[in-house]
């Protein structure tokens, strides 16, 4: 298996980070209970109680300690306080989930190793494009001194001209027109020579009308080039050709003439009287029409042959090696492109990702300090919500022990003078270090700076790469174009 199939890019280790929920769920903190005075007194029967207690005079006055009503509100009182320490608890618990789901050791790690990871990847990119688009480079700078070496030994100063789509469905639209036209014009005229009569003349037309216009293309596109060529004995063997065409096409167009001043006959041979006519006598025509036929008929052929001459360059060699070279640069220049969009499109992705990391970090270094300030405040609530468990246990034991003192008919014991302490529940880490605070934000602020270094390397390491792509031509100089 191929390791790249399997191993994530550093910006895709970096975007699973970041699209990583910080936790399952977030939970609310509640406020703690207080505690409810009147009800507990109407639920203990505190009042009463007392004036019962009272009229017996219990507690005596001797009594050193708290008696059983005193010991029930103050158990009250104190498990109330133990029920608001579970509900402080739990809070912390909670703002502790998610201080921890905030994650910044593993993304300090993270970054720190995919940051650099990622600008290495891009340059190696970079390096690999550059020897790609090298090689495509050369394969356009040989394609080049090729033509321009063929220019020169032909000594050809204008470009080549290369049959386009367009170009070649006018010249076979072309050459279907003079196709059809013909037929009709040969038809009337080899009408009245046919036995067949028009239908029958239009067959021949046909036949006849392929022979003079697509024999003419061919003899213009293929045997009559070489006119063109530098070369002497190229040039000669072109112009024996065209020779050879306008010999091939007066003879046909006489052919076709000499058969439309044939009279229709049942019996004989009218090729072999047609032969014999041109053998003989191949300029005796008695019907003017029949010189207007033959003209029509070179015209069209001329119009075929030049067609077929100027369908693709008429220099032989030559629109086969600009259609090369035309290639060879549009390969060149659509690879360049792609790879520099490509370089975009990863550097993009790169800045957009650490830009993101960077800002998710100020996001969770904001909730960190939001999460800081409810652990105090939660801190600073338990601390009230004992005052206030304090305060109700002393209104309790109050409202019991002025009932009892004024049902009384002898002094009250000693202990009921002395107020009521609660023993309070206190955290020596309850507030976090401030020195951790200031190294967390001392951390964000250097991977902060780290990406930003980062985003500042990827951005130079594009310029390298867009200069070290410009400087692939400068291996390949227009000079050694020029003298090749």
């Amino acid at each position: 298996m191929d390791r790249s199939q399997t191993r994530l890019s550093p910006i895709a280790r970096l975007w699973a980070l970041l699209n990583k929920p910080p936790h399952d769920y977030r939970p609310a903190t509640t406020v703690f209970v207080d505690l409810n005075v009147d009800r507990v007194a109407d639920e203990l029967k505190l009042t009463n109680l007392g004036r019962e207690r009272g009229s017996q005079n219990r507690p005596g006055s001797d009594d050193q300690t708290l008696d059983d009503v005193e010991h029930l509100i103050i158990e009250r009182v104190e498990a109330h306080k133990q029920d608001s320490h579970s509900v402080y608890q739990d809070h912390l618990h909670t703002y502790d989930e998610r201080m921890t789901s905030l994650s910044f050791e593993e993304r300090f790690a993270v970054i720190q190793q995919t940051a650099p990871e990622a600008v290495g990847d891009f340059e190696a990119e970079a390096t690999m494009g550059r020897d790609e688009l090298f090689v495509h480079r050369r394969r356009l700078h040989e394609s080049e001194l090729e033509r321009e070496a063929f220019r020169k030994r032909h000594r050809l100063q204008r470009p080549a001209r290369l049959a386009t789509p367009g170009k070649i469905i006018l010249k076979v639209g072309l050459l279907a027109i003079l196709f059809v036209i013909e037929v009709a014009v040969n038809a009337g005229f080899l009408a009245k020579a046919n036995m067949g009569g028009y239908i029958g003349a239009a067959i021949q037309a046909a036949t006849f009308a392929a022979l003079n216009i697509l024999a003419s293309f061919l003899w213009g596109l293929v045997l009559i080039r070489p006119i063109f060529h530098r070369n002497l004995l190229l040039k000669l063997i072109g112009a024996i050709f065209f020779v050879g065409y306008l010999a091939f096409a007066g003879a046909l167009n006489l052919t076709l003439a000499h058969l439309r001043e044939m009279k229709p006959s049942l019996g004989g041979d009218v090729g072999q009287d047609v032969l014999h006519r041109l053998l003989t006598a191949p300029f005796d025509l008695t019907d003017v029409n029949s010189w207007v036929f033959i003209s029509i008929g070179l015209v069209f052929s001329l119009v075929a042959m030049a067609d077929g001459l100027t369908f693709f360059d008429p220099y032989i060699g030559y629109a086969g090696l600009e259609r090369r070279w035309n290639d060879a640069s549009k390969q060149f220049t659509d690879i360049k492109s792609d790879l520099i969009e490509r370089l975009r499109d990863i550097r993009q992705d790169a800045t957009d990702v650490m830009n993101a990391a960077s800002t998710d970090l100020s996001k969770r270094r904001a909730e960190y300090d939001s999460i800081l300030q409810g652990r105090s405040r939660l801190n600073q609530r338990f601390v009230q919500q004992q005052n206030q468990i304090e305060t109700a246990g002393r209104t309790l034991l109050g409202l019991y022990r002025e009932a009892n003192r004024k049902a009384r008919s002898t002094p009250p014991p000693a202990s009921i003078a002395r107020p009521f302490v609660l023993e309070r529940i206190v955290y020596a880490n309850a507030e976090p270090d401030s020195t951790a605070r200031d190294r967390l934000r001392q951390m964000i602020d250097e991977t902060q700076g780290l990406l930003k270094d980062q985003i500042k390397a990827i951005n130079e390491a594009f310029e390298r790469a867009m200069r070290s792509y410009r400087e692939i031509d400068q291996f390949f100089p227009e000079k050694d174009r020029k003298s090749g």
